[in-house]
C-alpha cells in the first residue's frame, strides 16, 4: 500500500468532513410544516425575542434532514444532503459531492471520485470516498477520525477542525444573529411553499461586545473564540423561520482569512431518526494509524 497516498487522502477527507460540518452549521433551510394553524407570533414579536424562541425550539427539535450548497473561494464548491442530530453534539450521516475547487481535485488525485460519505458521532467521525480510497488503505473503505487525535495532531488547525465539527448545530446560526446586535426583521416570504419570516444580521468579530450583543457573557466569549479560530472576520446571516419557530432557510456569507464562504442549506423533517450505526471495524482504518504507517522505516513516500 502506498502510505503517502493514503495519508494524503486521509488528510483531504479530514478537511472535507470538517468543511461539511461547518456548512451544515452555517446554512440551513427547513421545509417543516405548512399552513396557518396558529397566529403568526414570531412575526409579531421583536426580532431578539423571536430569535430566542427560534433558538429554543430548533435546539429542542434535536434532528432534521439537511441539504444545500457551499462555496469557499477556489478551495471548493459542493452540494450535500443527509440527516443530522444535535441532542448531544453533532451526529448523523451526510453525503457530499464536490462540484469544483482544489478540494475536489485533491480527492480525485488521491483516488476518490469527488464524492464523500461522512458519519458523525460524539467523539469521532468517519469518511468514505469510494473504491479509490480502499485501494490505498488495504481494502478499508472508511477512515476513522477521533476529535481528540485531530486536536493533538493538527495543533491550532486541529483545534479548529475539532471545534467546528462538534459545534455544528443549527442553533449556532441563530446565536450568530443574536450576537450581531443589529438583527433586522426583513419581512414575510415563502420558502419552498412555506410561509416564513425573514431575519438578517451582520457580525463583525472585532466589534463584538456584551453591550451590543444579545448573548450572555459566556455564550459571547465562546462564539467569538469559535469565529476567531476559524479565521472569520465578518459574517452575514439570513434566516427564515416557519410558524413553528423552526429554521426554514438560512444563508450565510463569511469573510475568512482563506477567502469568502457562501452557503445555503435546507432543513426538513425535524425530529427524524438519525443513523447511529458505525461502519464495521473490519472495514475501517484509523487516521492516526495511517500516519504511523507513513512514518515507519521503508514506507513509501
Amino acid at each position: 500500500m502506498r502510505t503517502s497516498t493514503a495519508r494524503r487522502m486521509g488528510t483531504a477527507l479530514a478537511a472535507a468532513a470538517a468543511l461539511t460540518s461547518m456548512a451544515a452549521c452555517s446554512g440551513s433551510d427547513s421545509a417543516g410544516g405548512s399552513g396557518k394553524g396558529k397566529a403568526d407570533a414570531v412575526a409579531k414579536a421583536s426580532p431578539v425575542a423571536a430569535l430566542k424562541q427560534v433558538q429554543q425550539k430548533t435546539g429542542g427539535a434535536q434532528s432534521a434532514k439537511v441539504e444545500g450548497t457551499t462555496e469557499m473561494g477556489s478551495t471548493m464548491s459542493m452540494k450535500q444532503s443527509g440527516v443530522i442530530g444535535w441532542a448531544d453534539g453533532l451526529s448523523g450521516a451526510i453525503t457530499v459531492t464536490y462540484t469544483g475547487g482544489t478540494m475536489g481535485e485533491a480527492l480525485k488525485k488521491a483516488g476518490g471520485d469527488g464524492s464523500v460519505q461522512a458519519r458523525y458521532f460524539k467523539d469521532e467521525y468517519y469518511a468514505n470516498a469510494g473504491a479509490g480510497m480502499a485501494a490505498n488503505t488495504g481494502g478499508k473503505n472508511w477512515i476513522r477520525y477521533s476529535y481528540k487525535d485531530l486536536a493533538e495532531l493538527g495543533g491550532a488547525s486541529g483545534d479548529v477542525m475539532k471545534d467546528q465539527i462538534q459545534n455544528s448545530t443549527p442553533e449556532e446560526g441563530v446565536k450568530a444573529l443574536l450576537a450581531s446586535g443589529d438583527v433586522k426583521k426583513v419581512g414575510q416570504e415563502d420558502v419552498r411553499g412555506v410561509p416564513a419570516t425573514h431575519y438578517s444580521g451582520t457580525v463583525d468579530v472585532a466589534e463584538l461586545t456584551a453591550k451590543n450583543s444579545d448573548l450572555d457573557a459566556k455564550q459571547l466569549a465562546a462564539f467569538k473564540e469559535q469565529l476567531a479560530l476559524a479565521g472569520v472576520t465578518t459574517q452575514t446571516v439570513d434566516i427564515w423561520v416557519d410558524e413553528n419557530d423552526l429554521l426554514v432557510k438560512k444563508t450565510e456569507r463569511a469573510e475568512m482569512k482563506t477567502g469568502t464562504v457562501n452557503s445555503t442549506l435546507f432543513y426538513s423533517d425535524y425530529g427524524t431518526e438519525v443513523p447511529s450505526e458505525k461502519p464495521e471495524a473490519s472495514d475501517t482504518v484509523d487516521f492516526k494509524e495511517l500516519l504511523k504507517q507513513g512514518a515507519t522505516p521503508g514506507g513509501a513516500s
